[in-house]
């Protein structure tokens, strides 16, 4: 038996090694930071609409997934031009997802620039009133 607890105890060792780099031993992953996008990049308003319903659904939080890919589904394609940029400001200019989500719940005050109309809807999304089961939608 000791023989079988030295080979697993080998093995975890190993991975421990394997699965640790140099490059991200000593990275603090409890506050990751969102790529930053530039959102004045000109774009035509159909571009745009399909790159952020991408983005609303590929987070890498699965909340704001959820909510925002769910929201972006329902509303996104009828946003003026002004809507979809404050949306687009709104999912790329913070620098982290909790922030974002901590908003949507009302847990944390919203920033004055991002306190608007769309963040009132994307709040409202989050209450399901109605208490509807949210799936992601298709990216087709």
């Amino acid at each position: 038996m000791l023989r079988g607890r030295s080979v697993i105890n080998a093995i975890r060792k190993l991975q421990a090694f394997t699965l640790s780099s140099d490059t991200t031993q000593h990275v603090d992953t409890t506050y990751m930071e969102i790529p930053v996008y530039d959102v004045e990049k000109p774009q035509t308003l159909e571009k745009r609409k399909a790159r952020l319903h991408y983005q609303s659904r590929k987070r890498g939080m699965l909340e704001n997934d959820l909510l925002l890919s769910t929201f972006a589904k329902k509303h996104l394609d009828g946003f003026t031009e002004n809507q979809t940029m404050m949306y687009d400001r709104l999912i790329n200019s913070p620098s982290n997802d909790w922030d974002i989500f901590y908003w949507i719940i009302e847990k944390k005050p919203t920033p004055k620039e991002f306190d608007n109309e769309v963040m009132d809807l994307l709040k409202k999304h989050a209450k399901n009133e109605n208490r509807n089961a949210l799936s992601q939608p298709p990216l087709y």
